[in-house]
């Protein structure tokens, strides 16, 4: 289905892309950054904490990385304030990259199962689809941050895999 290469890939992009929103989200005011657009997570500042927060848990399902705290509801609120947030989505980051870096072929082979909060109940799933479906997970709510951004007159830059630097 999808290799450690294939992975790794993705983790490149993650970074590349979350550096990208950030910057772009800089030269936002906070009141900007957290005025309700309408979106699923509301502002731009609650949907990066919501994205930020699914990374880690995931994150924390295939390695030994800390879980945060809360589930989906309080995932909005995993950060008050933007420096720390920007800080934290650059540590975490790195521990993708790690993770990626280090991965095997096999290591996405076999199940895992996990606690679901969405669900309310122990769910197993293929590792490789858990592990799609992370990148999937950040290019969705990506997206969304991107509109946002735009709408608020910023300028994040391309989101296509073929433009992202050293491809």
């Amino acid at each position: 289905m999808i290799s450690a290469d294939y992975i790794r890939l993705m983790a490149r992009y993650n970074r590349w892309q979350n550096e990208s929103i950030s910057a772009a989200a800089d030269g936002l005011s906070d009141e900007a950054r957290r005025l309700d657009r309408g979106a699923f997570f509301r502002s731009i500042h609650e949907t990066l904490c919501h994205l930020l927060w699914g990374d880690k848990i995931w994150l924390s399902r295939f390695t030994d990385y800390p879980a945060p705290d809360g589930g989906i509801p309080s995932s909005t609120a995993l950060h008050i304030d933007w420096a720390p947030l920007r800080a934290d989505r650059c540590e975490t980051d790195e521990a993708i990259a790690n993770w990626a870096a280090a991965l095997r072929d096999e290591d996405l082979e076999g199940d895992l199962t996990w606690y679901s909060g969405a669900a309310g109940k122990d769910l197993t799933r293929p590792r490789a689809v858990l592990a799609a479906h992370m990148f999937n997970h950040q290019t969705h709510h990506r997206g969304q941050v991107h509109a946002m951004l735009t709408a608020a007159g910023a300028k994040p830059d391309d989101t296509d895999i073929p433009f992202m630097p050293g491809f």
